[in-house]
């Protein structure tokens, strides 16, 4: 079981409209709702993989309730809350391709229901192969809380993947995760450095075992304890970005779990997210277009002691 950890899980609308315009009125053309978050959009990738999955997290409120009714693919571990779930809005320029996202804070989490949430995990941890930590904390929860999530998964002797950014990431890539995932910005903001490969190895000497950063069209870099690598899909692919980071998270852990080198888990990872670009909604991938560019992704660098 891959265990995925949403503390500030959400209830996703996508609206598409033809083109986005300011201070206009717009005709939606397309909508569509799903439970969210990006732990929750690697939990439905992993399920679509054919994984075992649990997730975790925070709901409460009638989002909550809607959240919760919704999911499919994994089983419900979340603990509720007195405060109502978040709402996020991604508004699709159907003319460009562009997204525009609306993210609402999330519920105030008491001490009460933290304790609980911890009491919860590190049972679900002990039952895990893998775990995902993923994306910003609510309105309560300490600063420092994903560095003591990694922690409790590190005692458990399970490999932990950490996806989030400002200082819960650099309190928790000190707790030294088995991989961080964050994008070109949030890599830049940990690292001071804007040069990709410079900054994922700055990262790993911050604590981290693996770096993986998304670069968006342009693949993935990665230092790891085992070499350092570049992916990169065989074209540029236009469509919705939303969640195709959360994709490359997931095809990570799935190659984690089935035991695949770190090129075959970086072309995993690029293949997914590019496929998940070509899919309208956030969680979802075209699976045609998975399997076509899972070969097509170029691996390059070394495999070397770090």
């Amino acid at each position: 079981m891959i265990l995925t950890v949403t503390l500030n899980a959400a209830l996703d609308l996508t609206y598409r409209v033809p083109a986005l315009r300011p201070h206009t009125s717009h005709r939606v053309t397309d909508v569509a709702e799903r439970p969210g978050g990006k732990g929750l959009n690697v939990a439905r990738v992993l399920a679509a993989l054919g994984h075992e999955v649990t997730v975790t997290g925070f709901t409460g409120g009638d989002t909550g309730r809607l959240i919760r009714e919704r999911l499919t693919g994994a089983v419900d571990a979340f603990v509720p809350v007195r405060g109502s779930s978040r709402r996020t809005v991604a508004v699709v320029d159907a003319r460009t391709g562009d997204t525009t996202q609306l993210n609402e804070p999330g519920p105030l989490i008491t001490p009460a229901e933290w304790s609980a949430f911890l009491a919860a995990y590190e049972e679900l941890v002990a039952g895990a192969e893998a775990v995902a930590l993923c994306g910003s904390l609510p309105p309560g929860v300490p600063v420092g809380a994903y560095a003591g999530l990694v922690r409790t998964a590190r005692t458990a002797g399970v490999p932990v993947l950490l996806d989030t950014s400002g200082e819960p990431l650099r309190r928790g890539v000190a707790a030294r995760p088995d991989i961080v995932k964050p994008n070109a910005d949030e890599l830049a903001e940990l690292t001071g450095s804007h040069e990709p490969l410079r900054a994922t190895q700055d990262a790993r000497r911050r604590g981290a075992r693996a770096v993986v950063a998304s670069l968006g069209s342009e693949g993935l870099v990665a230092a790891t304890e085992e070499g350092r690598w570049r992916a990169t899909p065989p074209a540029r692919l236009r469509g919705n970005p939303t969640g195709a980071g959360d994709s490359v998270s997931a095809g990570l852990l799935s190659a984690l779990a089935e035991g695949l080198a770190w090129p075959d888990r970086l072309s995993r990872a690029v293949a997914l997210s590019a496929a998940t670009v070509l899919s309208p909604t956030a969680g979802d991938f075209d699976r045609t277009a998975y399997e076509d560019l899972t070969n097509r992704v170029t691996v390059t660098g070394e495999a070397t002691a770090a």
